[in-house]
């Protein structure tokens, strides 16, 4: 199931939509086919288009003071932000741009906001090397954390299990956590945490979008304004799915 769930929002994307259409072109020796194929890689391709998708997934949530932040019953930091690389014959690991979920739970945990700092053992089946709620447990420990206030959910391989694991650890409807990740995921989030009954304080960081003047350069196609139009495409599904689902 797994394997489904990650498939398909790679068949059902730009870059595949982009693939298709030239591939009938030339198949079909249809100039207007390629020319689609061309469009729309570019279309996704322009900054202009990226920012405002990316606001939109955005739009609900704003930067939160930790001050601000009432006491809850644990902190719980979503995975999503851990690669491994291979060196030599060891492996090692390094962050992404989601480094500011740890960052934050770690912050809210120091002020006291939660007695528990919650990691989940986010880790696929073709992953290798520690689950990454593992690796963020050095992580905080390196931060003073004590290790008895960080608890490790059971393995989990997207956000719907991160919630029913999360619930397993909190069966009881009166207690809140602090939840703790990107601003375009957190709408999909709030979902599933809530259909698993988890009563949420969302605390939204990694934010993507910014208030830039416009310029010229948002007019010429960039890859990572693809890479951008690509993750609204797959929030998007996700979003959809989990309105079904729930």
């Amino acid at each position: 199931m797994i394997y489904l769930h990650k498939i398909l929002p790679l068949i059902i994307s730009p870059l595949f939509f982009f693939i298709l259409t030239i591939s009938l072109g030339i198949i079909l020796k249809s100039k207007k086919i390629s020319f689609a194929g061309i469009l729309i890689f570019l279309i996704c391709s322009l900054p202009i288009l990226s920012k405002n998708l990316i606001y939109y997934l955005e739009k609900n949530y704003q930067p939160i003071s930790i001050s601000t932040i009432k006491d809850a019953d644990a902190i719980v930091v979503l995975s999503g932000m851990i690669k491994p690389i291979k060196k030599n014959d060891n492996l090692i690991y390094e962050f992404n741009d989601s480094i500011d979920r740890i960052l934050a739970g770690i912050k809210l945990i120091e002020k006291n906001k939660a007695p528990y700092l919650i990691l989940t053992r986010g880790k696929y089946p073709w992953s290798i090397g520690k689950s990454e709620g593992e690796v963020l447990l050095d992580f905080a420990l390196s931060f003073g954390i004590e290790k008895q206030k960080i608890i490790l959910t059971e393995n989990v391989q997207n956000t719907d299990q991160e919630a029913k694991a999360i619930k397993k650890l909190f069966p009881k409807k009166d207690q809140k956590v602090i939840l703790v990740t990107s601003a375009f995921h957190m709408t999909r989030a709030i979902k599933v945490f809530q259909a698993a009954g988890i009563d949420i304080v969302p605390f939204p960081v990694d934010f993507r979008s910014s208030n830039q003047k416009f310029t010229l350069m948002d007019l010429i196609p960039q890859a990572s304004a693809f890479s951008q139009t690509s993750r609204f495409i797959r929030e998007i599904q996700g979003r959809i799915y989990y309105e079904l689902k729930y």
